[in-house]
């Protein structure tokens, strides 16, 4: 059980430390949730932290049930078995994917403004986030990472169920878990504070200073 995510981060950046003031090396939250404990890893390892914006396509009956996920880019990973089977015609699924599309853009324009685009070119990218359910967000994290250059993509989370580090073990150079569980309802069961990230805690995390 962690107290919150940033114990959460502490305890991952334990498991990163060769990675501690590495050149060409970047921290990436996959916000919000996942940017306090980034923020946490780059604090303790003393990397840059920058964001990775992805975002969940929900199922139109069960919002929290996650068949795919967007990222900023444009990479999408989609549970086609789930699709199939709840039957959702492809122009509903389109249009869900454009709302999505559109909350990843003003969440950009929010949270970078006027910084440049991301690049990773060259650069080994730590992909961060508060936990993996299905692990949608992440796949399309790594998908997105690498069409963004990076030599060398790094998953690293507090939870996640052994069957979904397996597979994104098939997509990224390296998986780090601090906890896998043999069962996992929900991410927030294994903390004990876990509230809501809003978009001005996402923006003070990313005006600090690495120590």
């Amino acid at each position: 059980m962690f107290h919150d995510r940033r114990h959460a981060g502490e305890l991952l950046a334990g498991l990163l430390a060769d990675y501690r003031s590495q050149a060409q090396t970047v921290v990436l939250a996959l916000p919000r949730g996942g940017v306090p404990v980034a923020r946490a890893v780059a604090d303790a390892l003393a990397l840059p932290l920058d964001l990775l914006l992805v975002h969940k396509i929900g199922a139109l009956t069960e919002p929290e049930l996650a068949i795919g996920a967007v990222a900023a880019d444009g990479t999408i990973v989609l549970d086609e078995r789930a699709i199939a089977a709840m039957r959702i015609p492809e122009g509903l699924l389109k249009a869900t994917i454009d709302r999505e599309q559109t909350e990843l853009a003003r969440r950009s324009h929010l949270y970078r403004g006027d910084q440049p685009a991301l690049t990773l070119e060259g650069q080994t990218a730590i992909l961060i986030d508060d936990g993996l359910a299905t692990g949608y967000t992440m796949l399309a994290a790594v998908g997105a990472a690498h069409r963004l250059g990076a030599s060398r993509i790094v998953v690293a989370i507090p939870v996640a169920l052994q069957s979904t580090i397996d597979r994104l073990r098939r997509e990224a150079d390296a998986v780090v878990c601090v906890d896998v569980p043999r069962r996992l309802n929900a991410v927030g069961q294994f903390y004990e504070d876990f509230r809501q990230v809003n978009d001005q805690a996402v923006c003070a995390a990313l005006t600090r200073q690495t120590n």
